[in-house]
């Protein structure tokens, strides 16, 4: 800690900040519970964490991780196709692990979420009326029966990290629990649909990568998160970004 020359501020808003100070993470949440989940999560994960230096609630020191994210959501990736499938190794190595002792997400309260954000999105009229329709309809292909699986529960390439064509770690695990593996490998690859083949040949079997069920997660996640990112000062209407991905399920793609 010595020597630093300033404090970067990665991520802030109302409920967290992530400050950087020299290598170190400091992670402020004003809910205990994720952290809690957090903690326990990367203590059971079989893949590359960051290293806990200390905990004083509500700050959660870490460990700079080596390398750098697999992407950056609304922009290309440098990261090689080696790199891509070893992030789908990690996920396949995630989902294999014992379940973790607690509970993820319900089928009942993922379809209270859609409607709920839908009906947001439609009485604000923040998209195009076809827009929301068109991916809705979509999105409910993910609403199935699934076997639960461990899952990080928002495994976005900027929460992969990479060093060379391996995975030095994987970052931010407060949304960890039971869930959908097709879930993590949507999430991994939205915006990123040209990189789905390596991420599968990485995660080990095509059959266990159904491409309908992850457009599916691509349209029911972008549609749930325009709101939050909206009140959250994010612009989800940037180039390749959230609105993108609901914009290409109009286009077939």
């Amino acid at each position: 800690m010595l020597g630093v020359d300033e404090i970067e501020i990665v991520v802030a808003h109302q409920e967290r900040a992530t400050l950087r100070v020299g290598d170190v993470f400091l992670k402020v949440d004003t809910d205990q519970t994720r952290t809690d989940v957090e903690v326990a999560a990367m203590a059971l994960a079989p893949v590359p964490t960051p290293e806990v230096l200390w905990r004083k609630p509500p700050v959660l020191a870490l460990a700079a991780l080596p390398g750098t994210a697999l992407g950056r959501l609304g922009e290309p990736s440098a990261a090689s196709p080696a790199a891509w499938a070893a992030a789908g190794a990690a996920a396949r190595a995630l989902h294999d692990a014992p379940l973790p002792p607690w509970p993820g997400p319900c089928l009942d309260d993922l379809a209270s979420a859609l409607d709920a954000e839908c009906s947001w999105l439609l009485t604000h009229e923040v998209l195009p009326r076809d827009l929301i329709t068109r991916n809705r309809r979509i999105a409910e292909d993910a609403l199935r029966p699934w076997t639960p699986v461990f899952t990080h529960g928002d495994l976005q390439v900027a929460h992969v990290f990479v060093d060379g064509d391996e995975i030095s770690g994987v970052i931010d695990w407060s949304e960890a629990g039971r869930g959908d593996a097709l879930f993590d490998l949507a999430v991994l690859t939205l915006g990123y649909e040209e990189r789905l083949a390596d991420v599968a040949a990485g995660y080990g079997s095509d059959a266990d990568v159904d491409m309908d069920v992850i457009r599916a997660w691509w349209s029911l996640r972008s549609l749930t998160a325009v709101r939050w990112l909206v009140e959250h000062g994010f612009d989800p209407s940037a180039p390749g970004c959230e609105v993108d991905v609901l914009r290409a399920r109009m286009r077939g793609t």
